[in-house]
């Protein structure tokens, strides 16, 4: 086995996309099979040298947003993308039997962990799979995302709601946001060879386009793990809330918490779920 996939996988890309499909044009004489180092590089907006030195395994550090930039100008597949991932891991010193041993593919949580968001009512508050699934849920939680129709389904999940119901768009006046912040989590949370996440990705891309693929395939954008997120509640009204991520990495699993920024959401919050006055209480927004 090569001890420089990465630049052999990057120099067989480019040799296999064509100037046309670059958007360059063909010319004559060439030598080299594909695009040339200096066409690449322009395209992606990096020296002639570094990409020679990621080529010959001389740089085994390529940043995030240079490897999305490569693989914008390459116009490599999901699928792609994630192998271009794993061999950058593989040639900055990770190793792949590490990255295999990863926290397996969950669709349940512990008894512990779920006693514990339990005990978060009657905030709104859920634990997720790294594909978005969610696993469980305070009652609080289902009665702020119910009629959103978050779960219409057997199987409810952040991603697939957001990206194909119509109800999550009109919901979200910052759908853009709340879109970056999910996908990014899709994206860095998960090992880079998780099966789970190729199938998401790649139903996802079939049903919502580039909305979804460009995100997909943005590696520079890191997810968002605090925050203030506006709600255009169907029944409630308008609600700022602030959202905390509580990590469980060796679940492979997220907890994520809904609390109010202000006295009216607060408010609004305690009506939607049937509870006393003052059983939420303002926190305050996030700097």
């Amino acid at each position: 086995m090569s001890d420089n996939e990465l630049g052999t996988f990057l120099r067989g890309r480019r040799e296999a996309v064509t100037p046309a499909e670059a958007g360059l044009p063909a010319g004559v004489r060439r030598r080299t099979p594909g695009l040339r180092r200096a066409e690449l590089a322009t395209l992606a907006g990096i020296s002639v040298e570094y990409l020679t030195r990621l080529e010959q395994g001389r740089d085994r550090h390529p940043s995030a947003q240079v490897l999305g930039a490569l693989a914008d100008a390459l116009r490599l597949t999901l699928r792609d993308r994630l192998a271009l991932r794993r061999y950058a891991k593989e040639a900055e010193g990770g190793d792949p039997l590490i990255c295999a041993a990863a926290p397996p593919h969950t669709r349940t949580a512990r008894p512990a962990v779920r006693a514990v968001v339990d005990r978060l009512e009657p905030a709104p508050a859920a634990v997720l799979n790294r594909i978005g699934d969610i696993l469980h849920r305070t009652t609080g939680y289902e009665r702020l995302f119910g009629p959103l129709g978050l779960f219409d389904t057997d199987r409810p999940n952040l991603l697939r709601h957001l990206f194909t119901d119509p109800r999550a768009r009109r919901a979200y006046p910052a759908w853009d946001r709340v879109a970056d912040d999910l996908v990014a989590h899709l994206r860095h949370e998960a090992p880079v060879n998780d099966p789970y996440v190729a199938e998401l990705a790649e139903e996802l891309t079939l049903t919502a386009g580039a909305e979804f693929a460009d995100r997909f395939a943005d590696l520079s954008v890191t997810p968002r793990r605090t925050g203030n997120r506006r709600i255009e509640h169907p029944e409630a009204g308008p609600l700022d809330l602030l959202y905390e991520t509580l990590m469980l990495p060796d679940d492979g699993q997220r907890v994520l918490v809904h609390l109010p920024a202000d006295e009216a959401t607060a408010a609004a919050l305690d009506r939607l779920t049937g509870l006393r006055p003052g059983a939420l209480r303002a926190v305050g927004r996030a700097g």
